[in-house]
């Protein structure tokens, strides 16, 4: 994926686009933010498209980066027309000086490779990305089955989730194998819509492109939605027109979501009445404690950005199962030394501290699956250990210290003389 084209071509490509846009030498701080195009390891192609894509964390890079039409190192250079008092360059005009610049390349550019050029439109200019690409088509959007956008489950963030069939999966895997650390670009119609670098080998059929950490979430979200698109149009033998647009929900995922809360609020009430009429005035507190617990799962993923999703459900349902089996150990253990004759201080006592060892090893060893999961996951799986590893700690608390402190407080400031368990 490494150019052939020496350093003398390279500025002389640079020249060559200082004279399309009219920039002097002296005045080069205007264009010049120059140094050598992108390249992109490959393209997918599908009615006069070609496309590629990252996987696992395939990140495309801001707008700042910027390339001219050369080849070095992988590096970016970009022309841009900004107003000024001097002259204000219409959209026509920078399509015209585009076009002489591309006229301008011809016979400048080996065979087997192209430019590639990107339009970013903003309020006050309009700029122009080039990538220099490899020329042949390595993959076409055929092998492309569904583009989707979805949020990242580590930062809820917008990104492109791809799917390819059989034959595309193999093809994908070994072409980004070929290729790590590597743009590979998406192009539609001419136009390069995206250049994402590909961060590893990618198997499974399976990719998604990040969009990126920067930028207002509405924006992230279009260019998101975009680029799903031009993906999506990979599979289609013609050119499509927009004729109306709707945005509608997935009912499916809805729909789960739904259950899922519908679950967790039944598990909830169930386990609550259980040991109020288990453990009468015990389980009360024990209830209490598991309210607490939701209360700090939803308060600490809150605070770190968390996104809440199906899997993540599970994991809070696990975690108050979790919960309740040790206010069930400390409950038993009091109620055992209750049976042996013991006071109702002496019995709390001693019945949290046997509680304590078997309540840590229980929760440390579900800790490491949490550390596991975290580690060696991806997209659900981490949502899943995410709340597990939150849950585990809010449980801890709240069934050996906030219980403990309730009890205590009925015991010695109280002075109960028989519990109610």
């Amino acid at each position: 994926c490494r150019s052939g084209i020496s350093e003398r071509e390279r500025k002389e490509i640079i020249k060559l686009a200082r004279k399309a846009f009219g920039v002097s030498e002296d005045k080069a701080a205007v264009t010049d933010k120059t140094t050598a195009p992108e390249k992109a390891a490959g393209g997918e192609k599908a009615a006069g498209e070609k496309t590629a894509g990252g996987e696992k964390s395939t990140g495309e890079k801001a707008a700042g980066e910027k390339t001219a039409a050369a080849a070095g190192a992988d590096k970016d250079a970009t022309v841009e027309e900004k107003k000024t008092e001097a002259a204000s360059d219409t959209h026509a005009q920078a399509l015209a000086k585009l076009a002489h610049f591309e006229k301008l390349l011809r016979g400048k550019v080996p065979e087997d490779h192209e430019i590639g050029f990107k339009r970013t439109e903003k309020q006050l200019e309009v700029e122009y990305r080039t990538f220099y690409l490899f020329k042949e088509v390595s993959l076409t959007g055929d092998y492309i089955t569904d583009a989707h956008v979805r949020p990242d489950p580590e930062t809820g963030r917008p990104e492109v989730g791809l799917n390819f069939d059989r034959i595309g999966a193999r093809k994908f895997e070994k072409l980004t194998g070929a290729h790590v650390r590597e743009r590979m670009a998406i192009v539609l119609e001419g136009e390069v819509s995206s250049a994402p670098v590909i961060q590893t080998r990618i198997g499974g059929g399976r990719a998604r492109i990040t969009m990126g950490t920067g930028g207002n979430y509405n924006e992230v979200l279009a260019d998101a939605n975009d680029l799903a698109a031009v993906l999506r149009a990979g599979a289609l033998p013609a050119p499509v027109r927009i004729l109306e647009e709707r945005t509608v929900g997935p009912t499916m995922g809805e729909d789960a979501r739904r259950q899922g809360s519908y679950a967790l609020a039944i598990g909830m009430a169930l386990v609550v009445l259980f040991m109020v009429l288990y453990y009468r005035l015990a389980g009360l507190v024990a209830d209490l404690a598991l309210l607490l617990n939701a209360v700090f799962i939803l308060a600490v993923m809150s605070a770190v950005q968390a996104t809440l999703t199906l899997p993540g459900i599970a994991g809070i349902i696990l975690t108050i199962g979790m919960a309740v089996d040790a206010n069930v150990i400390i409950n038993e253990r009091i109620r055992e030394e209750l049976r042996l004759g013991k006071t109702a201080r002496a019995a709390v006592e001693a019945g949290y501290g046997r509680a304590f060892w078997t309540i840590f090893d229980a929760n440390f060893t579900t800790l490491i699956a949490a550390v596991v999961l975290w580690s060696y996951g991806s997209g659900p799986v981490q949502g899943f250990a995410v709340t597990l590893f939150i849950g585990i700690f809010a449980s801890m608390f709240t069934a050996i210290f906030v219980t403990r402190l309730v009890v205590d407080y009925l015991v010695i400031r109280l002075k109960v003389q028989k519990l109610s368990i």
